[in-house]
């Protein structure tokens, strides 16, 4: 019997079990940061009702059950017990309340995006495929205001209102994806750091880089965009995988 099939009587369970994959798998791959990073997942029709990582809890840890429940127009969600990280509800709750189309929302600190983040130019010029699936697809704040309260969280949320911008590269920060699902936009996420990873290799050869033109650019990106199903696909098989390894991330 698989793990996904153990369904204790909560609200919203295969969304806390998809969104619990993505946490482990985001640990495996070591893009997570200790106790800190978070994800939501927007589960009522105008997204402000969402699922959110529990306060500093490791991601190789969490649960489908462990996910909190919130409400982003509760202005006593702060002095509830079980509170959220406050960084974590200033910043996700602020794009849940602002921008109904971002459903699910991952933001890490992974390492290569990271380092695109601390650039003084923090673009990413389509040089491969990977990096080319983002083109004209993301924005740059360059206004790192420090630790993302409840200000700074509306702040970025502004800068998500085209729905076509799906990747926020956060300057001194780290990056912010969203997505459709949990399935959407961890695929999203794992693609980015690849991209920033290709990217950052590439001028580390200290070589000239071959940059595809902007036609090119945009009909792959576009490629990507409607290519069938593999978002799906991906959180589909990291969901096997952790079942065949007896892990518990969907109790």
């Amino acid at each position: 019997m698989s793990v996904t099939s153990l369904k204790p009587n909560i609200d919203h369970w295969q969304e806390r079990v998809d969104m619990a994959a993505a946490f482990r798998w985001t640990e495996r791959l070591n893009m997570h940061e200790a106790v800190a990073n978070h994800f939501s997942l927007a589960v009522n029709e105008d997204g402000t009702q969402f699922l959110m990582n529990p306060n500093q809890m490791h991601f190789a840890r969490i649960r489908a059950s462990d996910l909190l429940l919130l409400d982003a127009n509760d202005p006593d969600t702060m002095n509830k017990p079980g509170a959220p990280d406050p960084t974590a509800w200033g910043l996700h709750g602020s794009i849940h309340r602002k921008c109904p189309h971002a459903r699910c929302v991952m933001h890490v600190h992974s390492i290569f995006a990271t380092v695109l983040a601390s650039l003084a130019d923090s673009t990413l010029p389509p040089i491969d495929q990977n990096t080319a699936t983002f083109y004209d697809r993301y924005v740059i704040d360059e206004e790192f205001g420090g630790l993302a309260f409840e200000s700074e969280g509306e702040r970025c949320a502004t800068m998500l209102s085209d729905p076509k911008k799906k990747v926020m590269i956060m300057g001194n920060h780290g990056v912010l994806v969203i997505g459709s699902d949990a399935a959407d936009a961890f695929n999203r996420l794992y693609y980015f750091e690849r991209a920033a990873e290709t990217y950052i290799r590439a001028l580390q050869t200290s070589r000239p880089l071959r940059v595809l033109s902007d036609e090119i650019a945009e009909k792959t990106a576009q490629e990507l965009d409607d290519y069938p199903d593999q978002a799906t696909a991906h959180l589909r098989e990291i969901k096997a995988v952790l079942d065949a390894e007896g892990s518990d991330y969907a109790t």
